[in-house]
Parts: structure tokens; C-alpha cells; sequence
């Protein structure tokens, strides 16, 4: 089965076997990599579509993303007033 429809066969299992090759530290370090990358892809959605938000505005609606609307109004006792819309 293939994991990606725009890859070649060939290319996908050198990309599988560079994978195998890894140590856990290395495979560590790229999911960390690209979990960072896109939380800045997320934010940087979140800060163009509020241009106007304050950076505790975009924390809490990178959290809603990330954990749900219910535990963010859970947790942080300004989230409402922030995703709500309310000043």
C-alpha cells in the first residue's frame, strides 16, 4: 500500500528505509521538527485571518485547535470573551 499518492514506488521505499535507518533520537527530533512547523503554519493562518488579534488572542485560538473549544473555555477562564468575540 503506498503512503503517498504523488510519490514514486521507488522513491517512497528509499524514504521508508532512510526511516528504518534512523535512531530514536533522530525520529524524535523529526516529529518534533515538524510538529513545530506546523503549529507556525497554524499561527500564521490564525494571525492572517486576525490581523487585528493580540498574541494572547492567537495562543487561545491556536489551543482551540489544537485541544478542542470545550477544554480551552475550560481552562482558561478568558477564552470565552476571546473566541466569542466579546471586547
Amino acid at each position: 500500500m503506498a503512503l503517498s499518492r504523488d510519490t514514486t514506488p521507488e522513491v517512497e521505499r528509499r524514504q521508508v528505509a532512510l526511516w528504518r535507518a534512523m535512531s530514536s533520537v533522530e525520529k524524535a527530533a523529526l516529529v518534533t521538527r515538524a510538529t513545530a512547523d506546523a503549529l507556525a503554519l497554524a499561527l500564521a493562518g490564525i494571525r492572517q485571518r486576525y490581523p487585528e488579534a493580540s498574541e494572547r488572542e492567537c495562543f487561545l485560538r491556536l489551543a482551540e485547535m489544537q485541544l478542542g473549544a470545550s477544554l480551552v473555555r475550560r481552562v482558561y477562564a478568558d477564552a470565552a470573551d476571546v473566541l466569542d468575540g466579546r471586547p
